[in-house]
């Protein structure tokens, strides 16, 4: 269950130590209460009570795939904008676009999964150093890579994401959390398989301007 929420009393407490002290180092009017800092009143892997007609079991466990899910697709964001900019040959131009295109479109995803998060009572994750430790996808060498490496090294890391987000859809239609269902078929899985479909395209190696048929 989430943590105990501070009562108004304390906080308004701490409100008028913050002005005091402003007031002390002389700032007086609209100027703005900083350094302030609190207890934390919800921690992560935690639900709070949501009236969706989910219990509080089923709404974990979707948190919990989702957060596994969103960590993996920050991920992949992330890879597409690397390569996005390290891109080069032949293909530059059509490939410096697709990824930033595919970029785009998974940060649609990551925002939709996290807000699904909140919306179950979770918390969802996000900062760099928690998706780095929860994502299945293998860390990219720092510098730079081949473009079929590029492709692959992207390809593996979609097949990753839609094999967890079917498992994750189907647990959470068994539980009748359909809106989770339907997010992670109608948004995860289709999206990344479109994009499966324009990344594998890049790796055929079929002849540019004549036919290989003698």
């Amino acid at each position: 269950m989430a943590t105990k929420t501070p009562s108004l009393k304390s906080a308004r407490g701490a409100g008028k130590v913050a002005a005091k002290n402003n007031e002390q180092n002389g700032y007086h009017g609209n100027q703005p209460l900083l350094g302030q800092s609190g207890p934390i009143i919800q921690e992560y892997g935690t639900v709070r009570h949501m009236p969706i007609g989910l219990d509080s079991e089923a709404r974990q466990a979707s948190c919990q795939s989702l957060n596994q899910i969103l960590a993996d697709t920050i991920t992949l964001a992330s890879l597409y904008k690397k390569h996005h900019w390290q891109v080069s040959g032949r293909t530059f131009y059509q490939l410096h676009l697709l990824f930033d295109k595919h970029y785009e479109e998974q940060q649609v995803i990551v925002d939709a999964l996290a807000e699904r998060v909140t919306l179950l009572g979770g918390v969802a994750t996000g900062m760099p150093a928690a998706v780095a430790k929860l994502s299945k996808i293998e860390n990219p060498p720092d510098g730079v890579e081949e473009v079929p490496a590029q492709i692959s090294r992207l390809l593996k890391a979609h097949e990753i994401i839609i094999k967890t987000a079917r498992k994750a859809a189907a647990a959470a239609s068994d539980a009748e959390d359909e809106g989770t269902n339907d997010l992670l078929i109608a948004e995860v899985v289709r999206v990344n398989e479109f994009q499966v479909w324009f990344l594998s395209s890049h790796l055929v190696d079929e002849p540019l301007v004549h036919s290989s048929k003698k």
